[in-house]
């Protein structure tokens, strides 16, 4: 009997679903990365709006974040915003008019470009809106934050 509840306690551990990544940006016109949850820590970065990062873990009004580079710092809490902004980590991005390899390149983004994310999509496609306000699709390879 003690098997068999172990075995059932197992299958539930790997039935729950992956933990989904949290994909944020910086809301603030500007945010001090710091190397400790705290003002008094040692400021490492100050990066400016739209800049994304993905939260590790929350802790009172700070958050741990991670960028693009994999780089982990502590912002405050109030300085990121729910909009989800990726960044061209390609050095000659293609936007498309749909998400599929054969669709038109209706835009290129170079590294470093900044996108609102729209969506994730099946077969590695994000649909993102450019900083002209136009939208179109780009694969996940080409971005970070998705």
């Amino acid at each position: 009997m003690m098997a068999l509840r172990l075995i059932l306690a197992l299958a539930a551990l790997i039935a729950l679903p992956a933990q989904a990544l949290d994909y944020r940006s910086v809301g603030a016109p500007a945010a001090v990365l710091f190397d400790a949850p705290s003002t008094q820590g040692k400021p490492l970065f100050v990066v400016a709006r739209g800049y994304p990062v993905e939260i590790v873990v929350s802790v009172d009004n700070w958050l741990k974040v991670r960028d693009s580079s994999g780089a982990l710092a502590w912002v405050e809490t109030a300085k990121i915003a729910a909009k989800r902004m990726l960044v061209v980590t390609a050095a000659h991005a293609q936007i498309r008019a749909a998400a599929q390899d054969s669709a038109a390149i209706t835009a290129r983004a170079e590294k470093g470009v900044l996108l609102e994310w729209q969506a994730t999509l099946p077969g590695g496609w994000v649909r993102a809106r450019l900083p002209d306000n136009s939208s179109g699709y780009i694969k996940l390879n080409q971005v970070w934050g998705a």
